[in-house]
């Protein structure tokens, strides 16, 4: 485990809003973002869901959809900004994020689980904390030595976001669908004497 629990729960939601709620290509097709009246249950959708942690309702309200969906937006540069080597950048937004979030350290318990520190924001609606607790998250990783743990996928027309909690810190893809994707476009590219150009690099 390369976190606190609560630490690798915020870092989940902050994937999971990145890649359902923001623009760009997913899997090899474009990707559009649930707007409107879809977003507070895309929203809802996108927060995890884990013994010991609340469960959001089925639909959020849609103040703190809209919310979720501009911190998402936000989120992604700081993913794009390190998989691209801009740590300088990345510090940048997630410190905006923070003091947009108010973000706040506090020690929380659950019945029958010892003292955490969770992280809130400037107020209790669901919009405010998550944004908040995905902020601090993210600053603890670019802020941590498992900084470059965090990534865009690295396949063909797909730019969502990852985290890498494998052992030997490998990963450069968003899912096994697009690692499959590439495996069988290099094996189709070598049935073809055409060059892999990742061996290549």
């Amino acid at each position: 485990m390369l976190f606190a629990s609560h630490v690798e729960v915020l870092l989940e939601a902050a994937v999971n809003l990145v890649n359902e709620l923001t623009d760009g290509e997913r899997r090899g097709t474009p990707y559009s973002a649930p707007r409107g009246a879809h977003l507070p249950m895309a929203a809802a959708a996108a927060l995890p869901r884990r013994p010991g942690v609340e469960p959001p309702p089925a639909e959020l309200p849609a103040d703190g959809a809209a919310r979720l969906a501009r911190a998402a937006r936000e989120m992604r540069g700081v993913f794009e900004a390190v998989a691209e080597g801009r740590v300088d950048d990345a510090a940048r937004i997630v410190n905006a994020l923070l003091l947009e979030t108010g973000a706040r350290p506090q020690l929380d318990r659950t019945p029958g689980e010892p003292w955490q520190v969770h992280f809130h924001g400037a107020d209790d609606r669901y919009g405010a904390g998550w944004s908040a607790g995905c902020a601090t998250a993210l600053a603890l990783a670019v802020g941590g030595e498992v900084g470059t743990r965090i990534g865009v996928c690295r396949a063909p027309h797909c730019d969502r976001v990852y985290v890498d909690g494998s052992r030997n810190s490998a990963r450069r893809f968003c899912s096994a669908s697009c690692q499959s994707r590439v495996k069988a476009a290099a094996f189709r590219a070598r049935r073809a004497g055409v060059p892999d150009p990742e061996s290549a690099s």
